[in-house]
């Protein structure tokens, strides 16, 4: 771990997701309060903001990873918070004329501009930091992510509440501002060679077949796919283990919320520790396995500590498997495909979980809250055996691909 403190780029990087991880937090709360008190609490209109926030990510996630292969990763980024500060300086000028509604478009332009500058994060990422301290990076990262899950509510909630939505979307330009500044001492990126003109089209269907002859790849995203299926049956039904399993009012779900945050901090910091002994695919099966076990208990739980601890162990599980999955994808794709595979990836997981959540309601009430559960459990299984194939200690797939290249010249 200590080699990535030294690592300039990395903290760079981390400094600047820092600062949108907390824009994000502030943005959220502010528009989810604002829309909430102009509607007098209009469900349709609350529900809009979520169709806003992931709309731009089936439209947009594979047009951005083909040009986040295109494009030199550190320009983009900036160009993306560049974006981001003038679009929210021209929606707080409508906001000011009273077109309440332009806070959408803050949500949708932030959304679309992730889906450029989260692939050429992850590219720089693959530039500078060693393979050897892959692991401990994505740790540091998820670190950071669960910290702001349990700070990020309580911040946004206090600076909308203690000074309104003109305040909070005010802040989000000083905040993509220093962003941008960050990213600005970054090394200059490496030019992207083009040999030969190609459509976003042509470049999106050469990462598939790239996708297609990768045999761990596949298997990932497979992996990702149940799993974000899982997670988005039980997603929407946490309330539900306080209300009816353990007859407690419903303002008690912070704590579940609570325990889940700490639990993938501690998730988290434990990859960052042990990230060295952290290989092969028993680690993946029995981190999945876990998840299932504590999933399960904690449905069938009537008492309040155990269904705490449980999700304090989800917590933990989730942070752990994202962050080895993730680790393992970062070192397996190269560095050329890494925006397109996250083009690929992002919409696939974020479907399945949308998929599940828009279930889970249906499927409880023609069962039980234990059979959701329990049904989410085994998918975790299925997850956990399917990442049995995984062969995490595999040839590095960019000479794979070189030797593939040459084997067609020949042929040819």
């Amino acid at each position: 771990m200590k080699p990535l403190f030294s690592n300039k780029v990395f903290l760079l990087v981390m400094a600047s997701d820092f600062l949108q991880n907390m824009g994000i937090w502030i943005r959220n709360m502010a528009l989810l309060f604002y829309v909430v008190a102009q509607t007098n609490g209009d469900p349709v209109a609350v529900s809009m903001l979520t169709v806003a926030e992931y709309a731009p990510i089936f439209i947009f996630s594979l047009v951005g990873g083909v040009l986040a292969d295109r494009w030199r990763p550190k320009r983009t980024m900036i160009i993306g918070d560049t974006l981001s500060f003038a679009s929210i300086l021209v929606i707080l000028l409508v906001i000011q004329s009273g077109v309440w509604q332009a806070v959408f478009v803050v949500t949708v332009i932030s959304a679309i501009v992730s889906q450029f500058s989260q692939p050429s994060s992850m590219k720089i990422f693959k530039q500078h930091v060693p393979e050897e301290h892959v692991k401990g990076a994505m740790a540091l990262s998820q670190t950071m992510m669960s910290v702001f899950i349990i700070a990020g509510p309580m911040v946004g909630t206090a600076i909308y509440n203690w000074f309104g939505i003109t305040a909070s979307l005010s802040s989000l330009l000083v905040i993509f501002a220093l962003s941008a500044i960050v990213l600005s001492f970054l090394p200059k990126s490496k030019a992207v060679t083009v040999t030969e003109k190609r459509s976003v089209l042509a470049d999106f269907k050469e990462g598939l077949v790239f996708l297609k002859s990768q045999r761990e790849l596949k298997i990932l995203l497979l992996i990702f796919g149940v799993l974000a299926l899982g997670i988005g049956l039980i997603a929407p039904l946490d309330v539900f283990l306080i209300t009816d399993r353990l007859g407690m009012d419903k303002e008690n779900l912070q704590w579940l919320a609570v325990s889940a945050g700490v639990g993938m901090l501690i998730g988290s910091i434990l990859v960052g520790v042990f990230s060295i002994k952290l290989q092969g695919r028993w680690v993946v099966f029995a981190g999945l396995g876990f998840l299932a076990i504590t999933t399960i208990v904690e449905a069938w739980s009537v008492w309040f500590g155990l269904t705490v601890s449980m999700e304090l162990l989800n917590g933990i599980s989730m942070a752990f498997m994202q962050t080895v999955l993730s680790a393992f994808m970062l070192s397996a794709v190269e560095e050329r495909y890494i925006g397109r595979f996250n083009g690929l990836m992002t919409p696939v997981f974020t479907g399945a979980m949308l998929l599940g959540t828009g279930l889970s309601g249906i499927y409880m009430s023609v069962s039980s809250l234990i059979t959701v559960y329990c049904s989410a459990g085994i998918l975790f299984i299925i997850a956990g055996l399917i990442g049995l194939n995984l062969r995490m200690d595999a040839p590095k797939l960019d000479a794979v691909i070189e030797a593939k290249e040459k084997d067609t010249e020949l042929n040819v």
